[in-house]
């Protein structure tokens, strides 16, 4: 295709505006949910302009890349507004459009009103193909966006010619990591060490990381262990111009991984087979072909008029009913609720992996290769396999232990962050308490370190025994140190049974003139005698309300309750210190 017909094209396209928005997911792992979708536009398909690549670089040539940017946008704002979809819509924009002084300010926040999309709704994300020199105008530019209300994103992060430059001058709201970083980073060590430097600077800059390009499984259990909660890539979902819309069907093996206020809140997606299943008048003989027909099929479900499962075929019982002298002749013309058994487990979808777990354990004749229904409203909709439940319930443990103190086996510093991130998302109001030992190092090196293990034990059955796991978490930084987070109103009784508990428990421990004293004598850091009080626990409290989450990363909340411990610390004796939220 020569110059002339390829800008003869671009001018057609600009003309009809024949062009599409395909849109692709952006996943929240700490929260489950898909937090927004990129649009990204295609040309016509039948032309050589079909291609991004091609469409926006023969509309840079010719000096339209400003307008083509635009009709992108508009197309974009249409497809989102008419699916209704849900979370942020990023468009992507070039610095250099933006500085083009053909640029008409304005325009987006136009489009978006025509369509009924806020510009708190919108990420403008920056992709830069090109040098960006004119700093201080694009930050200008930016800035104008900022004041409507429209957050900023720097996509490819790594790959540009000034990026890092970018993100120090412009300060986005999120940053994007170039593919090449996270193509192979589970047997790449340098690509993890950058990654782990990007995840220090966006806490500092308090700026959201997104992963994109991810394909592999692989790639993506690493980058959550990482600490990196958004993510992106055709491993999830290609783009589409309808795309999916709940991320728990995006993400099944990361479910029972993720650590948060609510661990046992997820539902049976991961394990739906939508198998077919037969009325309960179908003939045994029809049904003994569907089995023949397919090779893996284990079971099918028996349903009423009503869809509702009234009874369940395995392929093993039907095999033996029908080895039978004359079985075959005798049943080939009955139904099929002759020979169903109607000892079955049907759950609703909404049923946590746990839950579904204990039922089928607690079946005394429930067998490994059997199936059991899976239903929603009573209606049938699929089948899940034991084997499955049990595949998942191993990994979740082994995952659960990767992140476990291995001594109080509570969840780590990983899960930790997973969960402070989850409440600021979804915008909760709690009590973040950061609970330490007093007096504990020379304890420790009195009583020995077999002792001091049995005090942090005894401290997380204590911590444990306060918690309701529907709402709160409780985790062990390392050491001496602990996190709580308690969801529920009477978060102050709670701490103060907590205080009491701890006491009490603690007299097991000591020494009965050391009991008598109310204190110790052990070496300080110097090497000198000194005189220490007995086990008490400080405990800082950031009291976060729903407002102060937006304003809040987990690293910064996570900093607000280290510093809230240092105040109760300064107090002699069990202390609290409680600071608002808003302090960050």
């Amino acid at each position: 295709m020569t110059v002339t017909e390829q800008l003869s094209a671009l001018g057609n396209i600009l003309a009809h505006g024949d062009i599409s928005s395909l849109f692709q997911p952006i996943v929240s792992l700490s929260e489950q949910r898909i937090l927004g979708y990129e649009a990204l536009t295609r040309g016509p398909s039948n032309s050589p302009l079909h291609s991004p690549l091609t469409l926006f670089a023969v509309a840079r040539h010719a000096g339209r890349l400003s307008e083509l940017e635009m009709a992108c946008r508009k197309s974009a704002c249409k497809a989102f507004s008419a699916q209704g979809l849900d979370g942020k819509l990023f468009l992507n924009v070039s610095p250099e459009s933006l500085l083009d002084p053909s640029h008409q300010p304005g325009q987006t926040l136009k489009l978006l009103q025509a369509f009924g999309i806020p510009p708190s709704q919108v990420v403008i994300e920056l992709t830069e193909q090109s040098p960006t020199e004119d700093f201080a105008l694009l930050d200008t530019a930016l800035h104008h966006y900022r004041a409507m209300g429209f957050s900023i994103a720097l996509d490819d992060l790594g790959a540009g010619y000034s990026s890092l430059r970018l993100w120090s001058e412009l300060r986005p709201d999120y940053v994007k990591i170039d593919r090449h970083f996270i193509d192979g980073i589970h047997q790449d060590a340098v690509k993890r060490e950058f990654v782990g430097s990007i995840l220090k600077m966006a806490a500092a800059s308090r700026a959201q990381v997104i992963a994109e390009g991810i394909e592999l499984g692989e790639e993506l259990t690493v980058l959550a262990e990482m600490g990196v909660d958004l993510v992106q890539g055709y491993l999830l979902s290609r783009p589409q111009e309808k795309p999916p819309r709940d991320a728990r069907q995006l993400l099944p093996r990361l479910q029972s991984g993720q650590s948060g206020l609510a661990e046992d809140s997820h539902d049976l997606s991961a394990l739906l087979s939508e198998q077919p299943a037969v009325d309960q008048h179908t003939a045994i003989a029809e049904v003994l072909e569907v089995f023949r027909a397919q090779a893996n099929l284990n079971s099918l479900a028996v349903l009423d008029e009503q869809r509702q499962p009234v009874g369940i075929v395995h392929r093993h019982s039907l095999s033996e009913a029908l080895l039978k002298p004359f079985a075959t002749d005798l049943f080939a013309r009955k139904p099929i609720s002759r020979l169903m058994s109607q000892d079955f487990l049907a759950v609703e979808l909404t049923q946590s992996l746990q839950k579904v777990s204990r039922l089928l354990t607690s079946r005394a004749r429930q067998r490994i290769e059997e199936d059991f229904i899976i239903i929603q409203s009573g209606r049938y909709l699929g089948l899940g396999r034991v084997i499955d439940v049990l595949k998942l319930i191993t990994e979740q443990k082994l995952q659960q232990a990767r992140h476990a103190n291995p001594l109080t086996l509570l969840p780590g510093n990983v899960p930790i962050q997973q969960c402070l991130a989850r409440l600021l998302q979804q915008g909760r109001q709690a009590a973040v308490c950061y609970v330490d030992i007093d007096s504990f190092k020379p304890f420790n090196d009195l009583y020995g370190y077999a002792k001091g293990d049995e005090v942090l034990l005894c401290l997380a059955q204590c911590l444990n025994e306060r918690v309701d796991p529907a709402r709160d978490f409780v985790g062990h930084i390392g050491g001496d140190d602990f996190m709580l987070v308690l969801g529920s109103a009477d978060w102050r009784e709670k701490l103060g049974r907590l205080i009491e508990d701890f006491q009490s428990q603690c007299r097991r421990f000591y020494r009965e003139e050391h009991l008598q004293a109310g204190c110790f004598i052990a070496h300080n850091r110097q090497g000198q005698r000194q005189e220490y009080a007995l086990l008490s626990l400080s405990i800082g409290v950031v009291h976060l309300q729903g407002e102060d989450c937006a304003q809040l990363d987990a690293a910064r909340l996570a900093e607000l309750a280290s510093d809230a411990k240092r105040q109760a610390k300064s107090v002699p004796g069990y202390s609290l210190h409680i600071i608002p939220g808003s302090a960050g």
